[in-house]
Order: C-alpha cells, then sequence, then structure tokens
C-alpha cells in the first residue's frame, strides 16, 4: 500500500469518526439544550469536511483534488470557530471542548500535511 493511500485512509476513517460526534454534539443540543441556531451550523462545518475527503478521493484532476481538500480544510477551521462559541456560551464543557477541538485540530493537520 502506497504511503498516501495511508494517509487517505486515515483521513478518511478520522472525519467519519468526528462527523458521527458531531452529529451526536447536534442531538445534545437541540434535545438537552434546546439550542436550535448553533447546532445547525457546526452539524454542516463538522460533517462537510468528510464529504469533501469523499469527494477528493474521485477528483477528476490534480487542482480538484486541491479544491476539495481546501474546502474540508475551511469547514474544519469554521467547525473551530462554533466550537469555540458552544464553549464560550456554556452550551459545552470543557472535556467537550478539549476532545472536540483535538479531533479537529487532528483532521486539520491531516488534510494540511
Amino acid at each position: 500500500m502506497k504511503r498516501g493511500t495511508l494517509k487517505k485512509d486515515v483521513l478518511k476513517e478520522k472525519t467519519l469518526r468526528f462527523a458521527i460526534r458531531i452529529v451526536n454534539l447536534n442531538r445534545f443540543l437541540v434535545q438537552e439544550k434546546k439550542e436550535y441556531l448553533l447546532s445547525k451550523q457546526i452539524l454542516r462545518s463538522g460533517t462537510n469536511p468528510g464529504a469533501m475527503v469523499r469527494e477528493a478521493a474521485n477528483a477528476e484532476s490534480g487542482k480538484d483534488f486541491i479544491h476539495k481538500l481546501a474546502i474540508a480544510q475551511k469547514e474544519n477551521g469554521e467547525t473551530q470557530y462554533w466550537l469555540e462559541l458552544l464553549f464560550a456560551t456554556n452550551f459545552i464543557n470543557k472535556t467537550e471542548y478539549d476532545s472536540l477541538w483535538s479531533d479537529c485540530d487532528e483532521i486539520g493537520k491531516i488534510i494540511t500535511s
């Protein structure tokens, strides 16, 4: 297996696991906290990197591949913003924030490498 293929597989798996965590966070925010606006924003941005990684795997060209991963990186950065806001407004606690932030940060580092 090529090194690049292994990195893509790791990124594919990590973005899927992160998206699952984000879906569960959305469910928690809506059901437990009755929060509907921020929860939609983080759901959209937090699940998008995984979709973009999947699209990049089927890119039509090298430029298309880079473009898809650039979108994934932007959405990942936006997700970090929503996490910061959710923590600052006490919708999530420090443990939840640190764990989600760490996963999000790791995904960003893999995308840019």
